[in-house]
């Protein structure tokens, strides 16, 4: 099996100075989500859900 580097990119809400940063990186499948802040080099933890937990959870606080 062939490990696919993920694309992560930081939530709007995440401020430019550091700190406080939600990053998340999707594929066809699932969503990864981490803290930035816990994860500086990208080998700390990640949750990861399906696409269509995320997608609910996403129709629940986006708006």
């Amino acid at each position: 099996m062939v490990k696919t580097e993920l694309a992560w990119f930081k939530s709007s809400y995440s401020g430019t100075e550091g700190g406080n940063c939600v990053e998340v990186a999707r594929t066809p499948r699932t969503v990864h989500i981490r803290d930035s802040k816990l994860n500086p080099v990208g080998d700390g933890p990640e949750l990861t859900v399906p696409a269509s937990a995320w997608a609910e959870f996403i129709t629940h606080v986006g708006t």
